[in-house]
C-alpha cells in the first residue's frame, strides 16, 4: 500500500455529504471544517461571506469561529497574535527568532536548549498569504488541503478503524506538547498525511475545545476511504458509541461476535 490514498477529484468530494456522515457517524459536536491556504489575499477576500476578523486572535480562535460557530473566516498573518501561530500555519516564517523560542523559557520550558528543540521538533508547512476556515458543509472552500474535526478518544479511534480497514496502514504520530497545532494542521499541512493530536492549553483555553476531544486533521482524499471502511464495520456490529459490556461479566459471548474464531 502506497502511504497517500489515490486522489479524490474535488468534483467528488461532496462536502455536505461527507460532514454529514461524520457527524452521524461519530457523533460530533462540533462541525467538521476545511482549510485552505492562499498565494495571494485577494483570493481569500473574495470567497462568498467571508469574514475578516475584528481583532488579534490566536489560530485555535480562528478555527474553532468556523468549527462552533459555523462561520466562514480569512486571515493573514497581520490577523495572529504571534510568530508561533503564523509559522505553524506558514503565515511567517521560521526565521532565527522563531527556532529560538525565547519566549517559552522559564514559562513552559527550564531552558533556552529545552525551548530550541520544541520549536526544531514543531511541523512548519511551506509559506502562504493567506488562509481561510469554513464548516465543510457550506462547500465555499474550492480546495481545502485539510479537514479539521474535534472527537471524542472513542470516535477516534473507529474513524481509524475505519480508515485501515482496507489497504492497512499503522499510523505513528508525535506530541509536541505545548503548540500541539503543530502535531494537527501543521503537520497534516506539511506532510499530507493524517495527523491526530491532543489539543493543547492554548487551544483549550483560546480555541474553545472540549476537555474529552481530540483533533484530526486530515486531507480530504482519505475520507470517502474512512467513511467506506466505518460503514463496513457497521455491517459486522461495530458502532460508536461502543456499547459497555461489563467488566465482571462472563466475557466468552461478547468476545465470540467480536473476534469469533476461524471457520
Amino acid at each position: 500500500m502506497t502511504d497517500t490514498p489515490t486522489p479524490v477529484p474535488d468534483a467528488a468530494l461532496d462536502g455536505p455529504a461527507i460532514a454529514a456522515e461524520l457527524e452521524r457517524l461519530l457523533r460530533l459536536r462540533a462541525l467538521p471544517i476545511a482549510m485552505q491556504r492562499f498565494d495571494d489575499a485577494a483570493a481569500m477576500e473574495a470567497i462568498p461571506r467571508i469574514r475578516r476578523p475584528k481583532a488579534v486572535h490566536t489560530t485555535d480562535q480562528i478555527v474553532a469561529q468556523a468549527a462552533r460557530l459555523g462561520w466562514t473566516v480569512g486571515i493573514t498573518g497581520d490577523d495572529l497574535v504571534g510568530a508561533q501561530c503564523r509559522t505553524v500555519v506558514g503565515l511567517g516564517p521560521a526565521d532565527d527568532a522563531w527556532r529560538s523560542g525565547a519566549q517559552m523559557v522559564g514559562v513552559w520550558y527550564a531552558t533556552p536548549e529545552d525551548a530550541r528543540a520544541h520549536q526544531a521538533a514543531m511541523h512548519v508547512p511551506s509559506r502562504a498569504a493567506a488562509l481561510a476556515v469554513s464548516p465543510l458543509a457550506s462547500g465555499r472552500l474550492a480546495a481545502p488541503e485539510i479537514v479539521l474535526f474535534w472527537a471524542t478518544p472513542g470516535a477516534m479511534i473507529y474513524f481509524l478503524n475505519g480508515l485501515q480497514w482496507s489497504g492497512y496502514k499503522r499510523f505513528d504520530w508525535s506530541v509536541v506538547g505545548e503548540s500541539a497545532c503543530a502535531d494537527s494542521w501543521g503537520r497534516a499541512l506539511a506532510t499530507g498525511e493524517p495527523s491526530l493530536s491532543i489539543p493543547c492549553f492554548a487551544e483549550r483555553r483560546y480555541g474553545g475545545v472540549l476537555d474529552e476531544e481530540m483533533l484530526m486533521a486530515i486531507p480530504p482524499s482519505y475520507l470517502p476511504k474512512a467513511i467506506a471502511g466505518m460503514h463496513a464495520l457497521a455491517r459486522n456490529g461495530f458502532r460508536y458509541p461502543f456499547p459497555q459490556y461489563g467488566i465482571q461479566q462472563d466475557v466468552r459471548e461478547g468476545m465470540g461476535a467480536s473476534y469469533p474464531k476461524p471457520a
